[in-house]
């Protein structure tokens, strides 16, 4: 079966290989190329999947990385693999590295912050007791949480230095695609993990339907993965702050202050009938370079979710709000070697302005999530993209 965006029977893993927003080939289970078609049009078009910055949304004043993505955190990588099968199956696993060397012999100072914990994210009580992340972040969808743990485990004690390693605290985060997936089949294995770690990278990250996105449903339209960035310049140094979501949460949706919930129908039918309930979940990674501590980066993670109310989140009692923010600073890194030794880290009083930049990240790279998504169907349900041209005509509305 053929759907919207060139989904094609069997799983597939996928790679942003060309400019910004130019989707590169893609890399089917049999090894043959699926080519895309989005790209970012002439000059002055609009894309027929545009991102929130074609349309002219650029959510508060700081400027974005060169490309928008938390990829323009140096170090960071991210992997996909899509799993879309026949009638039933569309799902898959999003990768985050922090840095592309050791991550267990080389912890990154972490955190989480919990909006609201109706969802599972595993290794968070670690990360909170302990101030680090020693894996690479994984989301999937919520029953393939123990597979991308097996994943995590078999990838972090085969790489060379971890030959004696006893203990692994993988940290996955999940949201609930069963809408439009069969979650029950639990079609994500460890090897997919393995799969989207192996085949991370910088450059540009696909967004929408693919990866942990594949199947997710965000304000009753198809949702998925989204990111952005914003650079921020202080008298004590120069840093990025980089998002990325995984977005399958409800409420009513709001662009650039616009009740876009207002003025254009919900586009979830089929089976199980339209929604615009605000159950599902969000999962939030935050990366940065600046030098910031366990305490400082929780405070962090804790706006990202804030920024779900601009977008229109209502935060309902079966919506998982989740955050995890790390710092790729390096020498507050932990090391297996390097015991106590002097760190410096900004001061409380010295991050405001990374709480502006992520809010502003965050608030982007939900709009991306849902501009990028495509139409999916599966489990009898269809799920329709956000449509561009309706999306345009409210946004002149109301003089955005």
């Amino acid at each position: 079966m053929l759907g919207e965006g060139g989904r094609r029977q069997g799983y597939y893993w996928t790679n942003m290989r060309a400019a910004q927003g130019i989707a590169g080939p893609l890399l089917c289970a049999s090894g043959l190329l699926l080519a895309t078609t989005t790209g970012l049009g002439g000059q002055g078009s609009v894309p027929a999947r545009p991102r929130a910055r074609d349309l002219g949304i650029t959510p508060g004043i700081g400027a974005a990385g060169p490309l928008n993505a938390i990829t323009d955190v140096a170090g960071v990588t991210v992997g996909q693999v899509t799993i879309s099968t026949g009638d039933t199956v569309r799902t898959g696993v999003t990768a985050i590295l922090p840095h592309t060397g050791n991550v267990f012999r080389d912890k990154v100072p972490g955190a989480v912050f919990v909006g609201n914990a109706f969802g599972k994210l595993a290794g968070s009580t670690q990360v909170r007791e302990l101030g680090t992340i020693e894996t690479p972040i994984v989301l999937t969808n919520t029953l393939s949480v123990g597979a991308a743990l097996d994943g995590l485990a078999r990838w972090t004690i085969s790489q060379p230095g971890n030959e004696n390693v006893r203990s692994v605290n993988g940290l996955v985060g999940e949201t609930n695609d069963g809408g439009l997936n069969d979650i029950r089949g639990f079609h994500v294995t460890a090897d997919h993990v393995r799969q989207a770690i192996a085949s991370a990278k910088g450059g540009p990250v696909e967004e929408g339907a693919v990866g942990a996105g594949t199947g997710t449903i965000a304000f009753g339209w198809k949702g998925g993965i989204g990111t952005s960035s914003r650079v921020v310049q202080e008298p004590r140094g120069t840093w990025t702050v980089g998002v990325l979501v995984q977005t399958n949460f409800g409420g009513r949706l709001t662009i650039a202050g616009v009740p876009v919930w207002k003025e254009i129908r919900q586009g979830a039918t089929g089976a199980t009938g339209a929604t615009g309930a605000a159950d599902g979940s969000c999962m939030i990674v935050v990366a940065t370079d600046a030098p910031l501590d366990a305490h400082n980066l929780e405070r962090l993670a804790a706006r990202a979710i804030f920024a779900l109310a601009r977008t229109g989140s209502t935060y309902s009692n079966g919506s998982g709000d989740f955050a995890i923010a790390f710092s790729t600073d390096r020498t507050n890194r932990v090391t297996a070697t390097n015991g106590p030794q002097p760190r410096t880290f900004l001061t409380t009083e010295d991050v405001s302005s990374l709480f502006e930049a992520v809010m502003d990240a965050t608030e982007e790279a939900v709009y991306n999530s849902l501009l990028k998504a495509t139409t999916t169907t599966a489990n009898g349900r269809t799920v329709q993209a956000l449509p561009i041209d309706k999306v345009q005509e409210v946004l002149k509305k109301y003089g955005r």
